[in-house]
């Protein structure tokens, strides 16, 4: 489930990079860590390292 999780917000990344970045910012501290991280692994690298620094 988690993985679905994270592919569904991986792949709207693509599109709306800037959506789902507040998404995950808001729900990451109840977010499982394998939806987040795999979530995380198109968007920008600029968005993915500020994710990951906080």
């Amino acid at each position: 489930m988690q993985k679905g999780y994270g592919w569904m917000l991986k792949e709207a990344s693509r599109l709306h990079p800037k959506e789902v970045f507040e998404y995950l910012m808001k729900h990451r501290k109840v977010m499982p860590r394998t939806a987040f991280r795999y979530a995380l692994e198109k968007m920008p690298a600029r968005l993915r390292n500020q994710a990951l620094a906080q």
